[in-house]
């Protein structure tokens, strides 16, 4: 693995662990896709550093299981825009 992968791997996680950032959320900071995102926290992670790799999982299980009521809050948000009371 590449010297810069690594570094952003851990950056991205500490990224991630300290404003509890969404995968989508880090891939627009960082500027790299989702799929690089979530590769670099669940793949690359675990080889350089597992305790930061097992905060990133703790953060982004939390995403996973709040990601229900992001939805519907963007929804209601979408439709009150569209249909002003």
């Amino acid at each position: 693995m590449q010297n810069y992968i690594r570094k952003r791997a851990v950056k991205v996680g500490q990224y991630i662990v300290r404003t509890s950032a969404t995968v989508r959320q880090a891939a627009e900071v960082f500027g790299i896709s989702k799929s690089t995102v979530h590769k670099d926290v669940t793949e690359r992670l675990p080889r350089i550093n597992k305790q930061l790799a097992e905060q990133v999982k703790e953060v982004l299980n939390k995403n996973k299981a709040e990601r229900h009521l992001r939805g519907g809050e963007a929804t209601r948000q979408k439709y009150m825009a569209q249909h002003p009371s």
